[in-house]
């Protein structure tokens, strides 16, 4: 896997994301207050809303347009909605977000 050197961890805000162009759409990556950081396709399974927009908490983001709750380690809606966001590797290394790209299933 190839893992690209996006920027470093205090870049992104707690709670907060930061869009990075990918291949196929943007994509958010969004950090946790625990400083962990997750990447999802930015488009909402639902109505591809954005969800580098949406509140974090915990490891799940809502959507801002319509509050689907969607888990940051899988890209799955939760219950009782059903979808899913594109998951990417990511991970902190040094103090810096590292990403590896995935084509969309």
């Amino acid at each position: 896997m190839n893992w690209l050197d996006i920027c470093a961890l205090e870049e992104i805000n707690a709670l907060g994301s930061r869009i990075v162009a990918g291949p196929k759409g943007d994509i958010a990556i969004f950090r946790t207050s625990d400083d962990e950081v997750f990447a999802l396709d930015d488009r909402c399974p639902h109505k591809g809303g954005p969800l580098s927009q949406g509140l974090i908490y915990g490891k799940r983001v809502a959507c801002p347009l319509h509050n689907w709750q969607i888990d940051l380690e899988s890209g799955e809606a939760l219950a009782p909605d059903v979808g899913c966001a594109h998951h990417h590797p990511a991970r902190v290394e040094n103090g810096r977000v590292m990403l590896a790209l995935r084509d969309a299933g």
